[in-house]
Parts: C-alpha cells; sequence; structure tokens
C-alpha cells in the first residue's frame, strides 16, 4: 500500500501530522516512534490515565472503547470525545489533542475522584506554608514587582508539593496548601510525600533567594506545618460555581501547627499523627513542643522536622532538578556526544531529529522523576521503555554506556552543585531504571 493509503494522525496542539503506517500500534506507541512526547506513566497499561487525548476529528476512525476505558470514563466523568492513546488503534484519519501535557499535570487528576455537590471523608495529609515577614516586604516592594515575587513564590514551593504526588489546594494571600492522599494511598507514603514536599520547598526556597531575588534585597523565609488526619472533601458550592473544598479540625490544626513556627523559631513543625504514620527513626527531628490550640481539650506535641535520617533518593532527585535542566538541549546534546564517543555503532540507532531525540530524553528523565512519588506505575512504564528500546534496537550491552554517559553528564550539568550524597542518588535510581529496562533487551 502507498504511503499516502495510510492514515494521518493530525496532533492539533503542535500542529503536526504523523502516517499511522502500522496498524498494530496504538495512537500511544505511534506517538512515541514518531519522537512526540507523549505521557504514559503505567506504560500503557490504561491504569493511569495520563495519555489521555481528546479526538477532535474522526472518532468514527478509532476503534471502540475497551472495557478499561468504559470503567475509566464512568469514574472520571468523561465525555466521549476523551480517550486513552494506548487503548485506541487507527482505521482512518483522525485529529487530536494531548490532554496532559506535564508531568506536574498529573496530580490534578486525582480531583477526578472527588465527588461533586457532597463531600466525602478521607484521610490526608496537609501541608501549609506561609511566608515570614510579607506584610513588611509589601511595604517596601512596589505592587507589580510583589506580583512578580508571589508568582516565583508560587511556582518554586508549589513544584515540591507536585513532585510527591500532592495536589495544591489553595492560594491564601502569602500562603499556599498542599493535600497528599486526596486520591487514597497508604497513611505511611502521603505522610512521607507531604514532609518530603516540606525539605524540598526549603531547598527551593534558598535557591530562589540566591539566584533570583538577590535583585530585590530580599531573603524569603517560610513556616511549614503539616498534620495527617480525616477530612471532608468534596466539590462543593453554588451549583454554578463549584469548587474543591476540605472541611474539618486536621485542616484547622495544620494552619495552627504552621503558624506556631513563629512562635518557637522554627521552619517545619510535624503534628504527632504524622510522626506516628511512620518507621520509628524516619525522620531526623530537632526541638519538641507541647502546646494547646484553640478548641482542643489536649494538649498536641508537635516536632521540628530537620530531614530524613537515611538517604531518601527522590528528595535528592527533585532538589537537582532545577540546575540538571537549565538547558534542555544542551544536557542531551552532552549526553549523546559521550554515547556516540563510547559507542559509535549506536549512532545508526538514532536516524530520525537528534534535537528532537534530546527533548523526548530530557522528557523521559523528568517524567521518572515524577514517578518515584507514584511507585505502582512506575515499573510498568518502565517495563514498556525496555520493549519499546528493543524494538528500536538497543541491546543488553548498551545500557551500561547509557548509565555510564547519563552520570558524568548529570555530574558535569551540577558542577558546583553535585555532592557525593547527591550523586549516589542519582546512580541508585538510574541503576534501578536501566535494570528494569534490560530485562527487555532481548
Amino acid at each position: 500500500m502507498a504511503e499516502e493509503n495510510y492514515p494521518v494522525i493530525h496532533y492539533m496542539g503542535i500542529n503536526q501530522k504523523i502516517t499511522y503506517d502500522d496498524p498494530d500500534s496504538t495512537i500511544l506507541e505511534c506517538s512515541i516512534s514518531h519522537q512526540i512526547p507523549h505521557l504514559h506513566e503505567c506504560g500503557g497499561n490504561g491504569r493511569c490515565s495520563t495519555c489521555r487525548i481528546r479526538v477532535l476529528e474522526g472518532s468514527k476512525n478509532i476503534s471502540p472503547p475497551t472495557m478499561r476505558e468504559r470503567e475509566l470514563a464512568q469514574v472520571r466523568r468523561w465525555d466521549p470525545s476523551v480517550r486513552l492513546a494506548c487503548q485506541c488503534y487507527v482505521k482512518g484519519d483522525i485529529a487530536i489533542q494531548r490532554l496532559v501535557w506535564t508531568s506536574a499535570e498529573i496530580n490534578k487528576l486525582q480531583l477526578e475522584t472527588v465527588p461533586e455537590g457532597v463531600a466525602e471523608e478521607r484521610a490526608i495529609a496537609i501541608l501549609f506554608c506561609d511566608i515570614r515577614n510579607f506584610t513588611k516586604m509589601a511595604f517596601e516592594n512596589t505592587t507589580f514587582d510583589m506580583a512578580h515575587i508571589l508568582n516565583r513564590f508560587y511556582t518554586t514551593i508549589g513544584d515540591p508539593i507536585l513532585f510527591n504526588n500532592g495536589v495544591i489546594y489553595q492560594y491564601i494571600g502569602d500562603e499556599i496548601i498542599g493535600l497528599f492522599g486526596v486520591a487514597g494511598g497508604t497513611r505511611e507514603k502521603n505522610c512521607r510525600d507531604a514532609a518530603r514536599a516540606a525539605l524540598g520547598m526549603n531547598y527551593a526556597i534558598e535557591h530562589l533567594n540566591q539566584m533570583e531575588l538577590v535583585d530585590f534585597d530580599l531573603n524569603i523565609r517560610t513556616g511549614i506545618g503539616i498534620n495527617f488526619g480525616k477530612a471532608f472533601i468534596g466539590h462543593l458550592g453554588h451549583p454554578k460555581h463549584k469548587q474543591l473544598a476540605v472541611v474539618g479540625d486536621p485542616i484547622n490544626t495544620a494552619s495552627r501547627i504552621q503558624s506556631f513556627n513563629k512562635d518557637v523559631n522554627t521552619r517545619i513543625l510535624i503534628s504527632q499523627s504524622v510522626l506516628k504514620s511512620v518507621p520509628e527513626g524516619t525522620f531526623e527531628l530537632g526541638k519538641e513542643f507541647s502546646t494547646k490550640f484553640a478548641g482542643h481539650e489536649h494538649d498536641s506535641m508537635l516536632y521540628e522536622l530537620k530531614g530524613f535520617k537515611e538517604l531518601d533518593i527522590q528528595l535528592e532527585l527533585q532538589s537537582s532538578m532545577d540546575f540538571l535542566f537549565t538547558n534542555k538541549d544542551e544536557f542531551a546534546r552532552r549526553f549523546y556526544e559521550r554515547v556516540f564517543e563510547k559507542a559509535p555503532q549506536t549512532r545508526e540507532l538514532f536516524k530520525k531529529n537528534m534535537r528532537e531525540q534530546g527533548r523526548l530524553l530530557t522528557h523521559m528523565l523528568g517524567s521518572i522523576v515524577y514517578s518515584l512519588s507514584r511507585p505502582e506505575n512506575l515499573k510498568t512504564g518502565l517495563q514498556f521503555l525496555g520493549r519499546s528500546h528493543y524494538r528500536y534496537g538497543v541491546k543488553k550491552e548498551h545500557y551500561p554506556v547509557v548509565l555510564s554517559s547519563m552520570m558524568e553528564t548529570i555530574e558535569e550539568q551540577l558542577g558546583e552543585h553535585s555532592t557525593p550524597k547527591l550523586l549516589m542518588a542519582w546512580e541508585q535510581a538510574l541503576n534501578y531504571v536501566t535494570g528494569e529496562m534490560m530485562k527487555f533487551a532481548e
């Protein structure tokens, strides 16, 4: 059959058309083979819904919804135009739009599980983060400058929430609220994620102060409070303006814990319910405090959180992302130069646009770091990558070359920010990633 007779997939968001020349490939597999970044956290198994698309034209030219698609569509209240790219086969021309563009957007998908019009009790970890001396900062800077500073602040401290499978619930003036466990998860995991997000915020604020706020003569300090408990969650409000609402004592207590930092000059405080949620010896703790909050008949024990006692790979990797990917194209160029120098024969595997290939590489790396907070999807995602790379011609002996080239590139890109602990975290993570992918290289 001549190529012009093959169906064409039009990716509307990037205005790119590709030929669907393999009837045994799903839309997701077609995207990847044509170097179009397409999120697929669970590895195309129809579980995570991150590869979702909206079919804008040619809906009759796609295979009918699978049972898994129908179940997800019902639970998440999708309209018929939303499909899973990993479940769809094409038999005629279509136009589609990818609905999840970045790993950071994946967390918002949890909100589809929140009931409409009613509240449902769920056990969650709640994080409050507040800027210290905000009133003084607002007085000393113009309104325009404060808007810029707040936007940078929200972005900087919002990323650690999203890295750790959290949902940004609200911005209230100079305060941000994160929720962990909205769509489920164990008590231990949700509290670990919240603690890691808080520690990541501290790293991020230090970077912001050193790199971006020097010209404003500012040094932002924050107070963070974390609590765990059962709260009512739902989309509530006026019938024409419903929004996510979280109600209950645990969220009020989290706010008070955050505020208590001011009284005792600490940066991160956690409640006893958070501490009891993880195995003994998980956290490195500082001072302990006992206080009675308004409306409580009992004293509350609070603990200063200083860090994790043992190496936390996720925290180390997350804290390095800004330094690694300041120039994604340059990172990819240096990596592939090393690979081709060590194994010249691998150049034959990359016959398409290397610039696009580089962007696919950094997109994949970022997705893996985000996926570490969702381990239930990570392993199947790596299996999918392993099978895909095998089809492209990647062999078992190529993986050690990839691993050493990647570690050298990471160390070079980190520069003065490189530490033995950080490199150890990257090496452990990449050993796991390549180890899982290698299982399918034969």
